[in-house]
């Protein structure tokens, strides 16, 4: 990022994303980025914020007026600043970082930060090259990455709990969330779904993944050819009903997006998708919970720009 044009950064802090870490990596950051004042080979007033609650980051990122805004956390952060930033008109929308420290990290993996070490990731953002990235829009709920239904919704949402009440992180925490609603919760769902200007059609839905990055639930390669520049959603669609044994296999070898292809799976893409329930499935949106039975969303192409690694794999 040489002849930065980033002249001030806030860091907006979440101190308790990863059990505590985070922290740790913000009091490394005020003794070692702001007193050096530099990103991108240039000058910079850097600032560190902690969060104290729920709206704290979009408050900030809604009326900052930093040239770019960090999130140090997980992905709730990022959706958070998300909300705050896209709520500003284009032309005064500062840029958006993350220095990743959570347990699913998927945006990071998206925008290629490297998660959970501090040190790596600020040399990362120092080095970043600013890319305009494409932002998702559910039911009024601005998406980073993934939109879901059904049982993935329900595996994302119920790690929450898990986490709590274990302190399992990463990806083992995913998987075993997603044995046991494999195992107890396999519903399909009857969902009406219409694409772009195309006619509805019925799907018997046992979960849905509408992304912008390619992965969801820690590192799950939901939809390998996505691509978070280029103004299209990759859908992804298992079709029930399934017995457990046949989910499961599904399931775990959508891990390293070889689940395509299954006679089970569909795959589709549009800049615009309805999704209607019969009854309101779980959903989540950046792994944040999302209530109704009729959803929306709309692409906004390219209206985010963001600070991306060298292994960023937004685009092939």
């Amino acid at each position: 990022m040489n002849d930065s044009p980033f002249r001030t950064v806030e860091i907006i802090a979440n101190p308790t994303a990863r059990n505590g870490e985070a922290a740790e990596a913000a009091r490394w950051l005020r003794a070692h980025a702001v007193p050096a004042g530099r990103l991108g080979n240039a000058p910079a007033r850097i600032t560190v914020v902690d969060t104290a609650r729920p709206g704290d980051a979009c408050r900030i990122a809604r009326t900052t007026a930093a040239d770019v805004v960090v999130g140090l956390g997980g992905d709730g952060i990022a959706h958070e600043i998300a909300q705050g930033l896209m709520a500003r008109p284009r032309d005064e929308r500062p840029a958006f970082g993350l220095l990743p420290f959570g347990n699913g990290n998927d945006y990071a993996r998206t925008i290629g930060m490297p998660a959970n070490d501090v040190e790596a990731a600020w040399r990362a953002l120092d080095g970043a090259i600013v890319r305009p990235l494409d932002v998702g829009e559910c039911n009024g709920t601005f998406v980073l990455q993934t939109a879901s239904f059904g049982l993935d919704a329900a595996i994302a949402l119920g790690t929450q709990d898990r986490r709590a009440r274990t302190g399992i992180t990463g990806t083992r925490l995913y998987l075993e969330e997603g044995f046991d609603q494999l195992a107890h919760h396999l519903v399909t769902r009857h969902a009406t779904i219409a694409l772009d200007e195309g006619a509805p059609f019925d799907f018997p839905l046992i979960l849905g993944a509408v992304q912008i990055g390619r992965t969801y639930g820690g590192g799950f390669d939901i939809c390998p050819t996505a691509d978070a520049a280029d103004g299209i959603f990759d859908i992804c669609l298992a079709e029930g009903p399934v017995s457990p044994a046949q989910a499961l296999f599904v399931f775990l070898r959508a891990k390293h997006g070889r689940h395509l292809g299954n006679r089970h799976i569909t795959s589709l893409r549009a800049r615009r998708v309805e999704i209607t329930f019969d009854q309101a499935p779980p959903c989540q949106v950046d792994g944040e919970r999302l209530e109704g039975r009729r959803f929306t969303l709309t692409m906004h192409p390219r209206e985010l720009d963001v600070l991306c690694g060298r292994e960023q794999r937004a685009s092939r």
